[in-house]
């Protein structure tokens, strides 16, 4: 199978039977009628790329250096880490095979809900490449037994219970998510995804499938989306993991040190904040950090829920001015 849409879109959508022949194929872009880049799983691969076991032998294969997938993927990836991109070391970019008869079942069912979601939405589908962070044991059960509710990639539920991925211009807010591994390692998905028609979901919802029938998917924002909700309800129909990265990165890439940070504490942090969050989000963050105190989530869920609420340039500046109060405080007294 081999396909992309907007800036990937050398490729195009083709599936083939367990016995190699070609099923119906869709382009993406109606525009291009290339050839695939890659047309099955036997081109332009050098054998398995982990040695880990959790991953070998569930159909990935390892894209070569110089093949077409690989360095688009590549450069669309690093060119929007920022500087991260210099720190990142050893990226391998594996390709899912969808082999056997289960997998080549879920490539027919994408196939159907695509055409259904065209017929509903007036002729787009709205199929989007993204993000998605997950562990390396999480990709191996996905890799072999599709996405179950017991095995998600971890979120707060924040924006209510699914999948959230970022878009395919955004890695970097689900690298932010990633977990290393004993190796060092950390691991994203890259998906297609059927988003329909999103609708905006607010933080501190509890949803787990659209709100009406009009709707199919959600989205943080309607304009400038950091967030894509495939709910639990359409996981194994909506989403397909085509490719999964793994690569280094520095392990202080998570950013903000607050929680431990002699520069301020959670209570002056959030009591800072009521200045420039409305009401409602301000609400949010002492629910969550109450869930903290309570052991209900943990320090790593609180910090990436004040992240998403208040966003790391306010946070960053709230921290900076503490300091710096601290700071002419400790002279004052001098």
């Amino acid at each position: 199978m081999a396909f992309v849409e907007n800036q990937y879109n050398q490729f195009s959508f083709q599936t083939r039977d367990s016995d190699g022949t070609p099923m119906d194929s869709t382009s993406f872009d109606a525009a291009n009628d290339e050839e695939s880049v890659v047309s099955d799983c036997e081109s332009s691969v050098s054998g398995p790329s982990f040695d880990q076991p959790s991953l070998s032998n569930n159909g990935l294969i390892r894209l070569s250096r110089g093949d077409k997938a690989h360095d688009v993927i590549e450069k669309r990836f690093l060119s929007n880490l920022g500087s991260l991109a210099a720190h990142t070391n050893d990226l391998t970019i594996q390709k899912n095979c969808f082999s056997g008869f289960t997998w080549q079942a879920r490539l027919k069912s994408f196939q159907i809900f695509t055409k259904a979601m065209e017929k509903k939405c007036g002729g787009d589908a709205n199929i989007k490449y993204a993000w998605c962070a997950a562990t390396r044991d999480e990709i191996s059960r996905i890799v072999e037994h599709g996405f179950g509710y017991s095995g998600l990639p971890k979120n707060s539920s924040l924006y209510g219970h699914g999948v959230y991925l970022s878009p395919d211009g955004s890695p970097m807010e689900s690298v932010k998510n990633t977990i290393v591994d004993s190796n060092g390692m950390r691991y994203l998905m890259l998906c297609l995804v059927i988003l329909g028609k999103a609708e905006l979901v607010q933080p501190g919802s509890t949803q787990c499938h659209p709100s009406s029938d009009e709707f199919d998917s959600g989205v943080d924002d309607l304009s400038t989306p950091k967030k894509y909700i495939v709910w639990s309800t359409h996981l194994n129909t909506h989403i397909l993991p085509e490719y999964i990265l793994s690569f280094r990165a520095p392990s202080s890439l998570k950013g903000l040190k607050m929680p431990t940070s002699p520069w301020i504490s959670f209570p002056a942090l959030i009591s800072a904040l009521t200045t420039f969050l409305p009401p409602t989000d301000m609400n949010l963050i002492s629910k969550y950090y109450r869930d903290h105190r309570d052991k209900k989530i943990s320090r790593r869920e609180l910090i990436q829920i004040l992240r998403q609420l208040a966003g790391d340039k306010l946070l960053i500046a709230v921290i900076n001015s503490s300091r710096t109060k601290q700071y002419k405080a400790r002279v004052s007294n001098r």
